[in-house]
């Protein structure tokens, strides 16, 4: 069930993805952190933010929509306040993930966590607006995704794995400005930017008026711009998007991912990651597939 990701080993290929899993010491009595190749932090800012008004999360058909705005204690508090109790985690093998609304604040995020023990590596949330150049997304803007990307590799001590946004055109293109800047690895897709109305009230269901759809809903675009990525890179990716059992894991797989990160499930099932992680582990068993890694890009055509 070992993956490699950037030099680093993970026991299963099953990672518990941010947002949905706060900051992992709080899921420590809830499941075993030893049975997933490891989990992601909550966004982690420059400084804390209180994040947006309520509502501020629905369900939808087959999902869920999100405008939660990154809400976060920020990485100092996440370094003195968290960290310790995720160093004493049994097993844990903790990825943070950082953001910011220019790159200096990115880059301050990362210098102070390279300061800091217990984590193995970064992932870079590209979905987020350069407030510095008009609000621009940096994952829909290839010159601001590859100077972000450049930057905040430059002064990385560890591995850095950009989360890619897939409300692009072209996300293979994307995916190699990342690599071509120096991304150690990718992982897709964040949300789908959504609108959701009441009819009643003709009003945004949502106090943000947009949010990010997640869930089922997205698995077969996912795992279509997954595959589409494997076609345009050469560093590994890890998928997400809608994964809610073992055999959703194994798409992802087979398009062409090395890992995979668990979200929305965990809302409906905190313990959904250990659990598609134990199911995964039994499907390979049943499938005589002897090494996990063996299925990466196993589409046939």
């Amino acid at each position: 069930m070992r993956v490699k990701i950037a030099g680093v080993e993970l026991r299963s290929p099953v990672i518990a993805a941010s947002g949905t899993f706060a900051y992992g010491v709080e899921f420590e009595e809830i499941l075993s952190t030893d049975r997933i190749g490891a989990f992601v932090t909550k966004g982690l800012s420059l400084h804390p933010m209180d994040g947006n008004k309520a509502p501020r999360i629905i369900e939808t058909t087959g999902g869920m929509m999100n405008a939660i705005g990154l809400q976060n204690i920020g990485v100092d508090a996440f370094i003195a306040d968290k960290l310790p109790g995720i160093r004493k985690m049994r097993g844990s093998v903790c990825i943070a993930n950082v953001f910011g609304y220019s790159i200096e604040d990115c880059i301050g995020v990362i210098e102070r966590l390279n300061k800091a023990e217990g984590l193995v590596m970064y992932e870079l949330n590209a979905s987020c607006p350069n407030t510095k150049h008009g609000g621009m997304v940096f994952g829909t803007d290839p010159e601001s995704l590859g100077e972000l990307v450049s930057r905040c590799k430059a002064v990385s001590k560890r591995p850095l794995l950009v989360k890619l946004s897939p409300n692009v055109t072209n996300i293979g293109g994307m995916a190699r400005v990342a690599e071509a800047a120096g991304a150690d690895a990718v992982s897709l897709v964040n949300t789908f930017l959504s609108l959701a109305i009441d009819t009643e009230t003709r009003k945004p269901r949502i106090a943000n008026i947009t949010g990010g759809l997640s869930g089922p809903a997205i698995k077969p675009i996912a795992v279509r711009m997954v595959w589409d990525v494997a076609r345009s890179v050469n560093i590994p990716i890890i998928g997400m998007g809608g994964i809610a059992k073992a055999e959703d894991a194994v798409e992802f797989l087979l398009a062409g991912a090395t890992a995979v990160e668990v979200g929305t499930a965990s809302y409906a099932d905190p313990r959904a990651a250990e659990k598609i992680a134990n199911n995964l582990e039994r499907w390979c068993i049943s499938h005589d597939v002897a090494k996990v890694a063996d299925l990466t890009g196993g589409l046939r055509l």
